[in-house]
């Protein structure tokens, strides 16, 4: 087993990167049985002979034999292909160098050592020869460089030495692939290099990756794997403080992960959303203690904490979620309970709402908050209670009816809403403000 280059104490030792999967591997194994000209490439003076001569030492070998090899020869097979990448462009015989490769890394990944050590030779190496293969428009070849390049990040000695921008682009575009299996592997590397803590705010503000992992998980129905790998990687983010303020105000995850804990039957996929969840705590408490508290997080953790568990850590992380939410439970006052559900987007009919001294003492507080009063939200109870919410700030707000914010518009189009409750509460809103135009 070999660690990350990874700060996160808490952040398991495992290999360097797990990156298969059976379409892989038949696709690996099609290409392996072609066979390449290497002799015709070193007449063409592609190659030089003494290329020739290391190619021929492992070509059709067993196992055994090529193991041989290269506890002789590893440093200089880790020069011959990045080299060969760099001078050979015929798309058979790039996915043969590469599958090379990754039968030396997957053979012994500490091998990954020598490819690091080509830096003292060249600035572009080890990662650029397999970020030029990344680019070229073959399935397999982008698959291979994705898979050794996730190897090659996950063992950096130091900081990352290239801008892994690109890399983290073509991540996300693959995470969108109607191909399951490829998103299957998209998703292994992902959760491979947020290990890496450099990676993790170039992923969170790429175009579309966190969304498009989102979207897996709220819409997409993945298989129970897909769910767990997706939420660790989820977990893998919220170790950075500016990610955690923001992951629940952004994506609303907090009451999607709390309903897929209720709903599991297997104890790592609660595990890991109960870390993910410590995280949140920890990182970002005033961004996320609120939401939880709304969610009913304290509820639902009373509940695990009577459950008998295989794992004596998620025992531990129970009751640290468990004692921040008492405590900021019996912290908070009837306003901040309003203003958590503001904050989470998930309103509700609290006794707050439909309090008319609640609305008397606490309206200029709404005020200071630039009025989050109507949610952008399609859910039928969050639109129901904001358009009434929007019409008692009118009643109570001395100036409300000429306060900008946002929302007029918006609850005069829930007035032709399809709920009847919605269409209810939006009619009764525009009525308050029609009435103070007077």
């Amino acid at each position: 087993m070999a660690s990350t280059n990874s700060n996160d104490e808490s952040v398991p030792d495992v290999p360097l990167a797990f990156v298969s999967n059976s379409y892989l591997v038949e696709l690996t194994e099609g290409i392996r049985a072609r066979p390449i000209p290497w002799e015709g490439y070193q007449r063409a003076e592609l190659i030089t002979v003494d290329e020739l001569d290391l190619l021929k030492r492992i070509d059709n070998q067993s196992r055994e034999q090529l193991r041989s090899v290269m506890q002789q020869d590893a440093e200089k097979y880790a020069e011959l292909y990045t080299s060969l990448l760099e001078k050979l462009k015929r798309a058979d015989t790039v996915q043969y160098i590469l599958i090379m490769t990754n039968d030396m890394l997957s053979d012994d990944e500490k091998r990954v050592s020598y490819f690091h050590k080509l830096s003292s030779k060249s600035l572009d190496l080890p990662y650029n020869p397999f970020l030029k293969t990344l680019a070229i428009d073959d399935e397999f070849i982008q698959l291979s460089s994705a898979k050794i390049l996730t190897i090659l990040i996950c063992s950096a000695p130091g900081p990352l030495p290239f801008d892994a921008t690109e890399f983290i682009r073509w991540i996300s575009s693959k995470l969108k692939n109607n191909n399951h299996n490829i998103c299957d592997l998209t998703v292994q590397i992902l959760e491979s290099i947020l290990k890496v803590p450099s990676c993790r705010l170039q992923f969170w503000e790429a175009p579309h990756g966190v969304d498009t992992l989102v979207n897996f998980l709220k819409v997409k129905n993945p298989t129970l794997q897909m769910q767990y790998q997706i939420i660790f990687c989820f977990w893998l983010l919220t170790f950075e403080r500016d990610i955690a303020v923001e992951f629940n105000r952004k994506y609303d995850l907090i009451p999607t992960l709390i309903n897929i804990a209720k709903s599991a039957n297997k104890e790592k996929i609660i595990r890991i959303i109960i870390m993910t969840f410590r995280n949140l705590v920890e990182k970002a408490p005033e961004a996320n203690l609120p939401a939880m508290l709304v969610a009913k997080l304290l509820n639902f953790c009373e509940n695990l904490s009577v459950r008998k568990w295989s794992d004596s850590e998620i025992v531990e992380d129970i009751e640290f979620l468990k004692a921040q939410l008492q405590e900021n439970f019996h912290s908070l006052t009837t306003f901040d309970e309003y203003a958590s559900e503001i904050r989470s987007g998930m309103l509700q009919w609290s006794p707050p709402h439909e309090s008319e001294q609640f609305w008397k003492q606490n309206v200029t507080k709404l005020n200071d908050k630039n009025h989050e009063l109507l949610n952008t939200s399609n859910d039928n109870v969050v639109l129901g209670v904001a358009a009434h919410d929007l019409g008692q700030y009118v009643k109570y707000y001395p100036d409300g009816k000429k306060c900008e914010i946002g929302a007029k518009q918006r609850v005069m189009e829930l007035m032709t809403h399809e709920d009847p409750e919605v269409r209810y509460n939006a009619l009764i809103a525009v009525q308050k403000y029609m009435s103070h135009v007077w």
